[in-house]
């Protein structure tokens, strides 16, 4: 702590030496700045105040009909962006500064100038904002202000229009294009509908009840059947045991009438119509069939020439038993019935084996229509998502047609300045007499060090490394005395004009201001 103390003293010492050069410098500096400061033009500072009501009674009404935007927020958010350069340059050309501008350079000049001098403040959490400008000239001032003024309100009146107007071509377009998407959509679902009707029904059944009903539907044709069967051999055992009268005459071959035989003839017959009606001459059904009836028929003839061996000339035609004839005509009629249940049977044989096709497919066509219906789901919620909220901001634009996106209203216009506001020389004369001193005092130190002087033998010892024996004092004299005494007093006469001319410049100022 002493060291440090003794090397502060040291260089109080050696600064003291060249007071005269720093006091010089100082009244220097304080007169060329005092007299830069009195230079130093005025400027006329204008201002206005403007409230921004962002509340509407009709808005809480509205809430959940239309578009409620966070009207707060931009207001305050154009508060902070409202200058940029093309909002200056606007301002320039409604503010009538163009007209002082000829060349590129300056106009670029001015447009700095301005962004860097215009002033927006708001106080906290409220909507109260403070417009101001300084200029040279009061009345340009004003016109800057009030034009700033203007352009604040129709940036956030124009802006929100603007926003809208987008929001809502936006949504007329995703409205058209979600139109095209439902119109292709219903078209592939009309178009998967027609292909696969015959597999998706009217949809009043499933393929199991329709399965089961056809299931039960060739059960009962096929108990008729095996009941009309039984029905034609219990006609057929009659007809062989019933004894036909015989008459004299021997009839032909062709004449004759086995009933077992003639029925199975006749049986296989009507099938064979029936193949031929389905296959071709060369199909092996059909040739089947046939060779059956041709074997039927050889039979037939060996058991005519049978029963005309054994009976000789009393063979005669069976026709003639009327009892025969009745029974021959129940035999057709029920040869007829059997038949007919046979194609009933093999048509409902046919449909269930359809179905149970026809079910096999099912859960891969569900599947796809399901896949149809959910993409048209998802259209046709966007679609109806989207018409909800045009209409929301069709109501919405109408609301703020009717009281306003905000109000804006003007507290304080744009004032016209009496007085300059700046610069406030009162205070920066001071600081100029300060500034004086301090530049005194940083030549003093310079000039200390750059001409340094020992003061005592420890510095010298310390710096020199030379051991010092002794030192020799300087007696003080009267006359020495008297000129230090001296020397003090017009230092100080000097600090303390320095120090009076700069306090009297400052109340000179403030009378002169008033």
């Amino acid at each position: 702590m002493e060291e440090l103390v003794s090397q502060i003293t040291g260089y109080l010492r050696g600064m003291w030496r060249f007071r005269w050069w720093g006091l010089a410098l100082a009244w220097v500096v304080g007169i060329v700045a005092g007299v830069v400061i009195y230079k130093m033009p005025d400027k006329y500072e204008s201002s206005a105040r403007v409230f921004v009501d962002t509340q509407s009674v009709l808005r809480p009404l509205m809430a959940g009909l239309a578009v409620q935007p966070n009207v707060d927020q931009q207001i305050a958010m154009l508060s902070r962006t409202l200058i940029s350069r093309p909002n200056v340059e606007k301002l320039i050309t409604m503010a009538d500064l163009d007209l002082e501008v000829n060349t590129p350079e300056q106009r670029e000049a001015l447009i700095t100038e301005l962004s860097k001098d215009l002033r927006i403040g708001s106080a906290d959490r409220t909507n109260l904002f403070t417009l101001s400008y300084a200029d040279t000239r009061p009345e340009r001032a004003q016109r800057v202000v009030q034009s700033l003024l203007s352009l604040f309100v129709e940036s956030g009146l124009g802006s929100k229009r603007q926003d809208t107007d987008a929001a809502r071509r936006f949504i007329e377009e995703q409205i058209r294009s979600y139109e095209q998407k439902l119109t292709e959509a219903e078209n592939r679902v009309k178009e998967f509908r027609l292909r696969n009707m015959a597999v998706l029904g009217d949809g009043a059944r499933d393929y199991i009840s329709q399965i089961g009903a056809m299931s039960e539907q060739l059960q009962q044709a096929q108990l008729e059947l095996r009941e009309a069967e039984n029905a034609r051999e219990s006609l057929q055992r009659q007809i062989v045991g019933e004894e036909p009268v015989l008459l004299p005459q021997t009839p032909s071959a062709n004449a004759v009438s086995i009933p077992e035989i003639d029925g199975r003839i006749d049986t296989l017959k009507r099938n064979l119509d029936e193949l031929l009606l389905r296959y071709t001459d060369q199909h092996p059904d059909v040739l089947g069939t046939r060779r059956l009836i041709q074997d039927l028929e050889a039979q037939k003839i060996q058991q005519i020439e049978a029963m005309q061996a054994a009976g000789g000339s009393q063979f005669g035609a069976l026709d003639s038993n009327p009892v025969y004839q009745q029974m021959k005509l129940a035999l057709v009629q029920a040869e007829s019935k059997v038949a007919s249940l046979r194609v009933r049977v093999g048509e409902f044989q046919s449909r269930l084996d359809q179905l149970r096709d026809q079910a096999r497919m099912v859960p891969q066509i569900e599947a796809e229509m399901a896949q149809l219906n959910r993409d048209y789901s998802v259209h046709k919620s966007n679609y109806d998502a989207l018409v909800a909220r045009r209409e929301s901001a069709n109501i919405a634009v109408d609301m703020n047609t009717q009281t306003g996106v905000a109000d804006f209203r003007v507290i304080d216009p744009p004032t016209l300045a009496t007085k300059p506001s700046a610069p406030n020389r009162i205070l920066l004369i001071p600081l100029a007499g300060l500034a004086g001193l301090a530049a005194g005092f940083a030549l003093t130190f310079l000039v200390s060090q750059l001409r340094p002087a020992f003061s005592d033998a420890r510095s010298l010892r310390e710096i020199t490394g030379v051991p010092v024996l002794g030192t020799v004092s300087m007696l003080r004299t009267p006359e020495r005395s008297a000129a230090r005494r001296r020397g003090l007093f017009a230092f100080g006469l000097g600090i303390a004009a320095y120090a009076g001319a700069f306090a009297a410049a400052a109340f000179a100022l403030r009378l002169i201001q008033g």
